[in-house]
């Protein structure tokens, strides 16, 4: 399970997330929805370490991943665009992080199957700079699953990826989830969401608005799409009072 209480980061002037708190379980997938701007980026920077809250808790089954980095092993993450070396071929980044993985100790159980289910061995040998950005994703995917994580965080996944592809992933990630793995994902492309998603985080000006199980919000709605339900909510959000009370 991961943690968040009261997390708050600011930028300046600007409040990415205010008392940001919520209890995701294992064996769910939570899919982060809301606005641009509504600080959904900035939660998955903290739970990967490369945003610090300026207050807050946060923990992956009671360890605190603010204090170390450690726990955060257990994390596998797809971003949105992966950066790799340009002269790097595709099977040094895979050798590269296993040696680096492997030096710290207890080196996980290797997944391999979207390796195997992507044909990356028919690239292994090409230089990271000659990939398509679609294939630059399969690469970036492959890595997220590689050394068998706890929690997956996956950012706009399907990007650039040909529908086959797609798929493939889709699998990949229900059965995760079904192994009894935490999945957190942001999507611009709803649809391919509709059935992974368990549970939805709807976040707005940092602040979270809702968590709640995805059956529970179409049974109340009526919208069985991801994508209409939440452009419902979105509309309903922009027409409510603000979250701040007026002075």
């Amino acid at each position: 399970m991961i943690a968040a209480t009261g997390i708050s980061k600011s930028f300046g002037r600007v409040r990415a997330l205010d008392e940001f708190t919520v209890k995701m379980p294992a064996g769910r997938a939570f899919s982060l929805i809301g606005p641009n701007g509504s600080g959904k980026t900035t939660f998955l920077k903290c739970l990967l370490g490369t945003v610090i809250p300026d207050r807050g808790t946060l923990t992956l089954d009671g360890h605190d991943l603010l204090a170390s980095p450690e726990p955060r092993g257990r994390i596998g993450y797809m971003p949105q665009i992966g950066r790799y070396p340009d002269n790097l071929r595709v099977g040094q980044i895979f050798e590269m992080l296993t040696e680096i993985r492997d030096a710290g100790g207890g080196a996980p159980r290797r997944d391999t199957e979207l390796i195997e289910a992507f044909d990356i061995e028919k690239i292994a040998q090409k230089p990271m700079r000659t990939l398509s950005g679609g294939t630059r994703q399969k690469v970036s995917a492959c890595v997220a699953f590689l050394f068998n994580p706890d929690v997956l965080v996956l950012d706009e996944p399907t990007a650039g990826l040909d529908p086959v592809s797609v798929e493939i992933l889709k699998e990949k990630v229900l059965a995760e989830r079904k192994r009894g793995k935490l999945i957190l994902l942001t999507s611009h492309i709803l649809s391919d969401l509709d059935e992974i998603t368990t549970d939805v985080l709807f976040l707005i000006e940092g602040r979270l608005r809702f968590s709640r199980p995805l059956d529970e919000l179409r049974a109340e709605s009526g919208e069985e799409k991801l994508g209409r339900l939440i452009a419902r909510i979105m509309l309903e959000e922009a027409h409510s009072p603000s979250l701040d009370p007026a002075p």
